[in-house]
């Protein structure tokens, strides 16, 4: 008697694989714990670090779209609402790991080690903004979308290969997800261990594109599967949540157990870039309201003045100091001479082609006048 085959609910196994997928949390939006398994070995002095990193970044965010309005700077993608996903992923690294950023991701770097009048004048366009000062484990910002997650399987199987206790952590948005790249970057990772952290800051929204209009996975952490990495979803407003994902993430690539892929839920309270970009044609103000109440900063302030960790007088002095620092960079990116069209063409190769060489000489020539 011939055998029956089994049918296979396909839609069923797709559901049990997006339940596997809940957002984990630690803080709540009033700061109250709420989930103690997850909370993170970190120290008090850790913890405080960690909101004066996020309260002075959220000044330069301010600063910074001040001069881009002045014209001061080039371009700019406004990080407000996104500082617990991307400080409190980036404290949980250290120093010999190796960051590749997006274009939004500059705090992480300049907390990695690129000094804030680079980012000035990387934002410029200026090739000094891309010099990156020795043992600093960062490239410049990718504004090629998704490119950076290629760059990272690379970089990451590189280290695997040299012995280093080291990884690769890379970002990008929700919308680059739908790219090729992305694929390709957590496949290639997969197949060889590398030791490399990926993370997508869901901000549901690429520019003015809607998350549920990318794709329909229900969550963006489950495209792990595919690759068969690990895949984590956790609430990117809540810095011990992120922290923790990472920090666990960076332990098992260590391990030699390979990378994996941790999507944050965030948000962006200002525009895509100050290109033009009006996010109020495809935000409501309802749906801005209800992301600000879960503001990480209001979030990790209630959190640390209830244990005592956090008051008035050490907000001021951060927020002083990041003025201070602000000011001085960029008078320092003001101070370097502008740049030439003989620098680009004298930092392209190690030896010029014949066609470069001339071109040299013609600018050269003119600029001397």
């Amino acid at each position: 008697m011939a055998s029956k085959t089994k049918k296979v609910d396909a839609k069923k196994q797709l559901e049990v694989v997006e339940e596997q997928f809940q957002t984990i949390q630690v803080l709540n939006e009033e700061g109250e714990v709420v989930n103690e398994s997850a909370m993170p070995d970190i120290s008090e002095e850790q913890l405080q670090e960690l909101m004066k990193r996020m309260v002075y970044t959220r000044i330069l965010d301010q600063r910074s779209i001040s001069l881009n309005r002045q014209g001061r700077l080039g371009f700019y993608a406004p990080t407000a609402g996104q500082e617990a996903s991307q400080l409190a992923s980036h404290f949980a690294l250290e120093k010999e790991d190796f960051i590749l950023p997006g274009y939004r991701d500059v705090p992480q770097i300049i907390w990695h080690g690129l000094p804030l009048s680079q980012a000035f004048l990387w934002s410029r366009g200026h090739f000094k903004g891309g010099d990156i000062p020795e043992g600093v484990n960062v490239l410049p910002p990718q504004i090629i979308i998704g490119a950076q997650y290629v760059q990272a399987a690379g970089v990451a199987l590189g280290m695997k290969k040299r012995g280093q206790k080291a990884v690769a952590v890379t970002y990008t948005g929700d919308g680059g997800t739908s790219q090729g790249d992305f694929y390709e970057g957590i496949n290639f990772a997969g197949a060889y261990k590398a030791p490399a952290i990926f993370i997508v800051q869901n901000n549901q929204f690429a520019i003015s594109t809607p998350r549920e209009k990318q794709t329909a996975a229900k969550t963006l952490a489950q495209k792990a599967v595919a690759a068969g990495i690990p895949g984590v979803q956790v609430d990117g407003m809540d810095p011990l949540a992120v922290y923790a994902a990472v920090k666990d993430a960076r332990e098992r690539a260590l391990n030699g157990e390979g990378p994996t892929l941790i999507e944050t839920m965030t948000y962006r309270y200002g525009p895509h870039t100050m290109a033009g970009d009006d996010p109020t044609r495809y935000r409501t103000s309802d749906l801005d309201n209800e992301w600000e109440k879960k503001d990480p900063l209001v979030r990790f302030r209630k959190f640390l003045e209830k244990k005592g960790l956090w008051n008035e007088e050490m907000e001021n002095e951060t927020i002083e100091k990041a003025k201070e620092d602000i000011k001085a960079a960029i008078k320092e990116a003001d101070n370097i001479p502008k740049q030439k069209v003989t620098d680009l063409i004298s930092i392209m190769h190690e030896e010029l082609p014949y066609n470069l060489q001339e071109q040299y000489e013609i600018y050269q020539e003119k600029e001397s006048k």
